[in-house]
């Protein structure tokens, strides 16, 4: 049976299971007022760094080489240091309130700066919620521009205004950078972050894509194998019934039919079932695989339903590839059970033709014409799982399919399908006709 290969999920181990839970309870978004854990643990790292680099500035171990006799070095009090930790504990939550972060942070970082005290290493705090508001989806370049420039301004008058060291001397200059580094940082956060969720909605969009389309594809198959088994059945178990009392041979011939059909149409469901139950699994390569070089044997088993049907290849037969052979042979065998079901007393006869640039197949039948009309009698296009099974397997090989009344009466349906390049000559194929067989009375 020529099923897809379907990947069954395994149990994750023990070690990768508390590793994704950790990954989850690290990166999970902030809720409401609350931080994320990752939030909290960087904004104390970096709290702590900048407390202690604050706490080295004020204190330098040769205090002559960053002040001269004008500018002298200022006594830095323990708690003013509270003023560049409440800079950076804030930063917890720049998630959840970026711009009041980013005010918050900027305005302690201000006043540390006019009790003239060394900011140099305060500054990149702001800087860093500078960057967070700029990654902020919602928040446009241009916006994220202009909260850069008065965070910029506010912080260059702040040290300007009581800066230790001079009032444009140290890093003032500096300040424009450090908030711009953070400026384009953010906002190159966002970008990628922008692009991994498209990459990642694309992922999904094709999964359900693929997902969809296997459904789609088993429902084919399931659909070919139970519609042809069950109207070979149906057929043959009414003929069994009529002629039971009269000619039993006859019925028995009819029931052996019915045995045959139903055991193939076991064996199909049989190999579909077992490969979604172990799609990890090689197939079972003793299962034939439907394709044309068993089109004697399709044409077999329709025989045996009641249903005389001839079978004519003319062109020079070659490998095929894989879906145009399966869609030939679900559109042939589609058909058939058509004719069997709706054509009434009739014979239908099968047309492959191998040309040079593309394989055409017809199947036409002699009966009523019916398959159509029983779906929908105001329409020729039709509307049955059948038909529109057949039109989508000629559709996924790059066919075309022409489905409707026949010229002449009965029912016909012709595909064609494009070939590449002529391929080798298969080996099992031949030109053949086969004999129409003698048709059953029971029925017809």
């Amino acid at each position: 049976m020529d099923t897809a290969r379907v990947t069954r999920a395994r149990p994750p181990r023990p070690g990768w299971a508390l590793w994704a839970r950790v990954q989850a309870v690290w990166t999970s978004p902030p809720r409401g007022r609350r931080p994320s854990v990752r939030d909290a643990c960087i904004a104390a790292v970096l709290t702590i760094v900048a407390v202690v680099a604050a706490y080295g500035e004020a204190h330098p171990t040769d205090p002559s080489r960053y002040f001269t006799g004008v500018h002298h070095l200022p006594h830095t009090p323990d708690a003013a240091l509270l003023l560049v930790a409440a800079a950076g504990i804030v930063l917890a939550w720049r998630h959840c309130y970026p711009r009041t972060v980013l005010c918050l942070s900027t305005a302690a970082v201000v006043a540390y700066s006019l009790l003239g005290y060394v900011n140099g290493v305060a500054l990149l705090l702001p800087a860093v919620a500078m960057g967070t508001l700029a990654a902020t989806p919602s928040m446009p370049f241009r916006r994220s521009a202009l909260w850069a420039v008065a965070v910029a301004a506010v912080l260059m008058a702040a040290t300007g205004a009581n800066n230790p060291l001079g009032t444009t001397s140290g890093g003032f200059f500096l300040i424009p950078a450090i908030i711009a580094v953070g400026l384009f940082a953010g906002f190159a956060m966002a970008n990628r972050r922008a692009y991994v969720d498209s990459v990642r909605a694309k992922a999904e969009a094709d999964a359900r894509r693929q997902i969809d389309e296997e459904r789609l594809r088993i429902a084919r198959e399931l659909h070919d194998v139970v519609a042809h088994t069950m109207a070979t059945i149906n057929v043959q178990a009414a003929a069994a019934a009529q002629l039971l009392r009269d000619r039993p041979g006859d019925a028995a011939e009819s029931l052996a039919a019915i045995r045959s059909a139903s055991k193939d149409g076991l064996r199909e469901l049989r190999a579909i079932l077992n490969v979604l139950r172990h799609a990890d699994e090689p197939a079972d390569p003793t299962q034939p695989v439907p394709s044309l070089a068993r089109l004697d044997a399709l044409a077999a088993g329709v025989r045996a339903a009641g249903l005389p049907v001839t079978v004519t290849v003319t062109g020079q037969p070659r490998a095929l590839p894989a879906v145009t052979d399966l869609a030939a042979f679900r559109i042939i065998q589609e058909a058939l059970t058509n004719s069997i079901r709706h054509a009434g007393p009739a014979t239908a006869a099968v047309a492959v033709r191998y040309g040079d640039a593309d394989l055409r197949i017809e199947i036409t039948d002699t009966g009523r014409g019916t398959p159509v009309r029983s779906e929908n009698p105001a329409s020729s296009s039709g509307s049955g799982h059948g038909l529109r099974g057949m039109r989508e397997r000629a559709a996924a090989a790059g066919g075309t399919i022409d489905i409707g009344p026949g010229p002449s009466g009965g029912f016909r349906v012709v595909a064609r399908f494009p070939l590449d390049s002529p391929s080798a000559p298969a080996d099992e194929t031949t030109p053949a006709t086969s004999a129409d067989s003698t048709t059953q009375k029971a029925g017809r």
